[in-house]
């Protein structure tokens, strides 16, 4: 099996081989015999400007196109799944929603959507069953972690980085180039990183681990090269390289990044559409990333679902079915700047084509286990399982702060998973 993620198959320990079903009534906006026909679909979602707007602009192509109205109920992204827990409760749920998890009180209330996975393509490899083998939840579309630098700091250093992915650096040959930026410019730090797991799973798979993964026995462990990953994080974490108030004490590394004193920004491509409306100070550029020695990203996504609680299932999944068609979702992640998750959809996007081309290049060139924490999660809801806040990120700013040493710290994580979201599902 090839180590590159394809629009199609990558792994993280789960993989699905999905059958092929006739779609029935896709793109049509009828309902299947028996049920209720509707006028009228909500759909729930939560999202900025950019990725609302672009399900708004699908929702009255397909009124004009079906004469079925979708309305779209924005929720605060933080209060989503407990309102759907309520309105699941109160036997209240909306037909579609664009989730970010599936709690137990509606999971027997969504619709199977592998029919439509086959026929539109999805990547297979980001597709989970439940326990009874449906496939309820679709990716939406991608984020990826990436890299961006100020580039105006790196041409007035003289100092070079990657254009093509001929030219990948590694690791220490970053850390060299943004210390020379930094003591030829005067630029108060080289790196900020978010502070976040989603991080730090992408930069121990640059370093060729696989992080902390569950084995056959239930148990997550990491290997040699997880512990060789976050001492080299621990020795960047410096006040030099890198601050440390963005990790210890919660500073803001995208305001760090755009305040223009910072050589680089490891981040992920949710960033630029802010970078490119507000960084007007500095040139910034999206950049590959290192690898030491492997490509790699860290995939996340939110969950198209549609509910079967109102009859109104066969016509919220015609809908679903109709916003990944071809041009109709490279139309909706033209207007997002969002990441496709299906084949062969090329988006001429209206800002930073080039560093949305290099987000598909890396996801491209990474390894299976970069969606390890979509797939991972997916079997935990599907199991009933919740991780109670982050480990990996929780246990690793001990290490920083000097609390605990690294060995404690990675056995202390491996306890932390195992315990809540271990065992053999």
């Amino acid at each position: 099996m090839s180590t590159a993620i394809t629009r199609r198959a990558f792994t993280g320990g789960a993989l699905l081989a999905i059958p092929t079903f006739a779609l029935a009534g896709c793109a049509s906006g009828g309902s299947s015999s028996g049920e209720e026909k509707t006028d009228t679909l909500t759909f729930w979602l939560s999202g900025d400007a950019n990725e609302g707007g672009g399900y708004a602009a699908l929702a009255a192509d397909y009124e004009a196109e079906t004469g079925v109205h979708v309305e779209i109920v924005d929720v605060a992204y933080d209060d989503f799944v407990t309102k759907l827990v309520n309105a699941a409760l109160a036997n209240d749920l909306p037909d579609i929603g664009r989730i970010p998890s599936v709690d137990p009180s509606f999971s027997e209330d969504l619709v199977d959507l592998a029919d439509v996975a086959t026929e539109r393509n999805i990547m297979s490899s980001l597709l989970v069953p439940d326990e009874e083998g449906r496939v309820t939840t679709l990716p939406a579309a991608l984020t990826a972690v990436g890299l961006f630098i100020n580039k105006s700091l790196f041409d007035e250093a003289g100092v070079a980085y990657p254009t093509s992915e001929d030219d990948i650096w590694t690791w220490d040959e970053f850390v060299e180039a943004v210390t020379r930026v930094r003591e030829n410019t005067g630029a108060t730090y080289g790196l900020v990183m978010d502070r976040t797991s989603h991080r730090l799973r992408s930069f121990m798979y640059q370093f060729g681990s696989e992080g902390f993964v569950k084995g056959d026995d239930g148990r997550y462990t990491s290997d040699a090269a997880a512990r060789t990953a976050l001492e080299f994080f621990g020795d960047i974490n410096d006040d030099a390289t890198m601050p440390r108030s963005v990790w210890l004490s919660e500073d803001d590394p995208s305001a760090l990044f755009k305040s223009g004193q910072v050589a680089a920004y490891y981040s992920g491509v949710w960033q630029l559409a802010d970078f490119n409306a507000n960084i007007t100070d500095f040139e910034w550029a999206s950049v590959y990333m290192p690898a030491q020695p492997t490509r790699a990203t860290n995939l996340g996504t939110n969950l198209m679902v549609a509910f079967d609680a109102n009859g109104h299932g066969q016509a919220a999944k015609d809908f679903i079915s109709w916003t990944y068609q071809d041009e109709h979702y490279a139309k909706y992640c033209k207007l997002a700047g969002a990441l496709p998750s299906i084949e062969g959809v090329a988006v001429d996007y209206e800002f930073a084509q080039e560093a949305f081309d290099v987000y598909n290049n890396e996801i491209a060139a990474a390894p299976d286990i970069s969606g390890y924490q979509i797939t991972s999660q997916l079997e935990w809801q599907n199991a009933g399982k919740t991780l109670e806040g982050d480990p990996v990120r929780d246990e690793v700013i001990k290490y920083l702060s000097g609390e605990q040493d690294l060995d404690t710290t990675i056995t202390a994580i491996e306890t932390e998973m195992t315990e809540q979201v271990g065992g053999v599902f």
